[in-house]
């Protein structure tokens, strides 16, 4: 059993715990958007980022193993100001209609730009593409609300067994969706709702 030192509270975790669950058991709060808690992590959104003494780089703290004598920093400048320009970097790709978005006050992404004292879009520009599919009597989906966390994907395909969404694309043209940019009613999407469930933000919703 790993023991390490999380902002000079050290604690004892058992072998092949992360970072991100060693924080927990000692009580640190590690702000987080893709983690699905008990399903596989896949750090995709990098908002848990924290600073590991001897890394180059700072490490997703969801899918970074704990090990003996570690000496970890959830909240340096360094941590800080990554996780403020991860966050910064997907609100300038948002599309920021909060007040008539029905999860206005009940948004992840949107708890936490305050949180992090984010109040305006730093990286303005070109946003990508967007589509509104409201093909199925019980979902919307709306890609421009869309963070990319994943979460739907996982809890469809890992948890659901349904396989109806997945990722698609590069970089900018990055979407998650139905394959071939289908709507939800083309594919076999089963309409359990779990997406909308786990979705941070109004992306999709019932």
């Amino acid at each position: 059993m790993p023991t390490l030192t999380i902002d000079n509270v050290t604690v004892e975790v058992p072998q092949g715990a992360t970072v991100l669950e060693a924080a927990k058991q000692a009580g640190i709060k590690i702000p987080t958007l893709c983690y699905l808690e008990d399903v596989q992590a896949i750090g995709a959104c990098r908002v848990c980022m924290v600073e590991i003494e001897g890394a180059r780089t700072l490490m997703a703290s969801c899918v970074t193993p704990a090990t003996e004598g570690m000496k970890v920093h959830t909240n340096s400048k360094k941590a800080r100001e990554g996780r403020r320009t991860v966050v910064e970097l997907l609100l300038s790709d948002h599309c920021g209609d909060c007040q008539t978005c029905n999860r206005n006050d009940d948004c992840e992404l949107q708890t936490l730009a305050h949180d992090l004292g984010i109040t305006d879009i730093t990286y303005p520009g070109e946003k990508s593409a967007t589509h509104i599919d409201d093909s199925t009597p019980a979902l919307i989906r709306d890609t421009g609300k869309c963070v990319l966390c994943r979460r739907c994907v996982t809890v469809c395909n890992e948890v659901q067994g349904v396989g109806g969404i997945f990722p698609q694309g590069r970089g900018f043209s990055t979407v998650v969706g139905p394959a071939f940019s289908h709507d939800l009613d083309d594919v076999v999407c089963v309409q359990c709702g779990q997406c909308a469930a786990v979705c941070p933000v109004g992306a999709i919703v019932e």
